[in-house]
């Protein structure tokens, strides 16, 4: 029997999509290749080899995503600047060294499936000095606004998931040959929702009626407008239903469990399988981040965005707005106006932005992105180390910083 192909996917605890997008490609692995592969998800901002400081910088994402989003867009902003990333990635390459190298090493993958954009040049760092290098992907995990640092011309194939980044990966400098538009890859679960299940009997399961117009609302640390958009909604009057999903985040669990619902609603604090709690809705109410539009598209249901990160997920308002499958409503009086519309001629609108949202949704980009990564290890191909080793300790030097070769 031939050996297992051995995958190692890059991840990222910055916000849900990194690691959420690495889970779903390690379960289409799972699922559709168990007899051919051997999968590993890897975090080296977790590593002890990484600098205490820099693996903060996850928790600072958080932060500042949600109590200063105009710093975190100037923050964004700069580093996306031609001179400023280039300072940044060396940096990175120094930083980052030693935990790329354990992860590599370590596991001895055949190919590489980057989810993270930070990781690109030491990721290459570690195959310059090796001078040897593994097949490598870059899965972009954002709509339309995208930082420069995805688009590395030491990564074999770029994943996008629009034609509004493959244009900007263009604009990058990448060959149209390595880069593909497949998709932000959601977990085959959520894939298996396309087509719509017995939406009254799921909600029959819940407790809900069949047939009021379901907004599944899901919240998270991050999302600071779901209690205003849910107060208004819970005050209008409509003929609707709420499942809202606090997203492990307890205080705002505890407020929604202690409201005094004046529509038919089911509270959670964490759910470990939202695909049926989306089978079972109509539509979705959350922040617009590329996770959650990615897999409500992708289980056809249409998006009423309460907020958005300038900057990063402004894009992902626009691919959703522009594509007809939902509508930002930033303020509680914009949403109570955009459901009311969705309801007014037997909830025409509804309709009309459901099927916008199946044809935008990309359900099995999981699955393509595996093939695409066997593919690549099938080629033998794989990109030339791209800096010499020389170079390289010269720019260790600068950082007065020891290379363990």
């Amino acid at each position: 029997m031939a050996s297992k192909k051995r995958v190692l996917i890059l991840s990222a605890d910055a916000g849900f999509g990194h690691k959420s997008a690495s889970k779903a490609i390690a379960a289409a692995f799972a699922e559709a290749y168990a007899d051919e592969v051997e999968c590993e998800i890897s975090n080296p901002l977790d590593s002890d080899k990484a600098p205490a400081w820099l693996r903060d910088t996850q928790n600072d994402y958080d932060r500042l995503s949600r109590d200063m989003p105009e710093l975190y867009k100037l923050q964004y902003d700069l580093s996306d600047l031609a001179i400023t990333r280039h300072a940044v990635e060396n940096a990175l390459k120094v930083l980052l060294y030693r935990a790329m190298k354990d992860a590599v090493v370590s596991f001895r993958p055949d190919v590489i499936i980057n989810t993270y954009p930070l990781y690109s040049a030491p990721l290459a760092t570690v195959f310059s000095m090796a001078r040897e290098s593994v097949p490598t992907m870059n899965v972009v995990t954002d709509l339309s606004s995208v930082h420069q640092m995805w688009f590395s011309r030491e990564v074999d194939l770029t994943i996008v998931p629009t034609e509004t980044v493959w244009s900007l990966a263009i604009a990058a400098g990448l060959e149209p040959s390595k880069v593909a538009i497949i998709g932000i890859p959601v977990h085959p679960r959520i894939a298996a929702s396309e087509g719509g299940a017995d939406k009254a009997a799921r909600r029959a399961g819940l407790g809900l009626a069949p047939d009021l117009l379901t907004l599944l609302a899901v919240g998270s640390k991050r999302v600071t407008k779901l209690l205003p958009a849910l107060d208004i909604l819970n005050h209008a009057g409509l003929p609707i239903q709420v499942i809202a999903v606090a997203g492990g985040d307890e205080v705002l669990a505890e407020k929604l469990r202690t409201t005094e619902w004046h529509l038919p609603a089911r509270v959670y604090d964490f759910v470990s399988d939202m695909p049926s709690l989306m089978r079972a809705s109509d539509a979705v109410l959350s922040k617009a981040g590329g996770l959650i539009v990615s897999e409500s598209l992708a289980a056809g249901l249409p998006l009423l965005l309460i907020e958005a990160i300038p900057g990063q997920e402004t894009g992902n308002v626009d691919h959703v707005v522009k594509g007809g499958a939902g509508d930002f409503v930033p303020e509680p009086l914009d949403l109570l106006k955009a459901v009311r519309h969705w309801l007014l001629e037997d909830g025409r609108l509804v309709r009309e932005r459901t099927r916008a949202a199946v044809a935008l949704g990309k359900p099995r980009a999981a699955f393509d992105v595996a093939a695409r990564a066997l593919k690549l290890v099938e080629s033998g191909e794989a990109h030339p180390a791209p800096e010499s080793a020389e170079g390289i300790r010269e720019l260790f030097a600068r950082y007065r910083e020891p290379l363990d070769d």
